[in-house]
């Protein structure tokens, strides 16, 4: 059995990893430890249907291996739904993965938080805000304390833009943002977004509106990505795909970023692309010392 690593970034997957010799997320906790990474996102992305029994054992077998989890929430979620009865589905489904991912021992619960229906950015900002305080003043007089973490989308018509996500995290405490280098890539319809000084502008903005702390507390996720004039299609394994994931990662390591990344490549390459992402992360900082030792010897020349 793998130890838990003392990485600053702890890797894994979107859901179980497909290698999981039995099904249930107790399973995939244990089966990722194997692998040797330290983080599963349950993906209760159709609905949250799991007792408070079952949330418990998860949270014995996330402790007993020393793997972090986060859950992300079902997609039909819309803080601009435009009908009363569609805004209170959506606030349901928000409410239920976070009570019941506190219980499951999730610290962070990622979701799509809507989209613009044709209205102006900022007018929905506005009204996202008003939800997701709501939501949150809930969720804090029951005393679930997770992180909300509004996930930046891939296509302009998305609400969701970095610095959206950005400023509701300073808006509303309690509220974070989930980073989808992937999809901040696809949203720009340019192939921009995709070198290390834009991946650099991305922390920098972060530092620059939630201090340091942000930094400390990122959580993101990565894969491939196909996108087109309207933004993002669908995801990709890397080896199919543009994104320089290298340079991200040396701009995880060299911007003091910790926390958690979670990859969402399709099945069956997110175990494989997790693994990968991890090996160059671990590669990248381990190198680190000697670059710093030998740039320090040629100034000494």
């Amino acid at each position: 059995m793998s130890k838990a690593t003392t990485d600053p970034i702890r890797f894994g997957t979107v859901g179980s990893p497909t290698t999981t010799p039995q099904p249930g997320t107790p399973a995939a906790i244990e089966h990722i430890r194997r692998l040797g990474m330290d983080h599963l996102e349950i993906a209760w992305v159709q609905s949250v249907r799991v007792s408070d029994e079952t949330c418990a054992i998860i949270a014995a077998a996330a402790r007993q291996h020393d793997v972090t989890l986060s859950v992300h929430a079902p997609y039909y979620i819309n803080l601009n739904s435009q009908t009363s009865d569609l805004m209170q589905k959506s606030d349901e489904r928000l409410l239920t993965a976070a009570r019941k991912g506190f219980l499951a021992g999730a610290r962070d619960i990622v979701f799509h938080p809507g989209s613009y229906h044709n209205q102006p950015p900022e007018q929905v900002y506005e009204r996202a805000k008003e939800k997701l305080l709501e939501i949150r003043g809930i969720l804090d007089e029951e005393g679930v304390t997770v992180i909300l973490r509004p996930e930046t989308m891939g296509k302009p018509a998305m609400f969701g833009a970095l610095d959206e996500v950005i400023q509701l995290s300073r808006d509303i405490p309690g509220v974070l943002p989930c980073i989808d280098f992937a999809h901040l890539h696809a949203r720009t319809c340019d192939g921009t977004m995709n070198s290390y000084d834009e991946f650099a502008s991305i922390f920098e903005a972060i530092r620059a509106s939630l201090g340091d702390d942000g930094l400390r507390r990122l959580h993101g996720h990565m894969s491939g990505i196909a996108w087109g004039p309207r933004g993002e299609l669908h995801h990709l394994p890397l080896n199919e795909a543009d994104l320089r994931y290298p340079d991200l990662m040396q701009a995880l390591i060299d911007y003091g970023v910790s926390g958690t990344i979670a990859v969402e490549a399709p099945d069956p390459f997110h175990v494989a692309d997790a693994l990968v992402l991890q090996a160059t992360y671990r590669r990248k900082r381990d190198a680190q010392p000697q670059a710093e030792e030998e740039a320090g010897e040629v100034l000494d020349a």
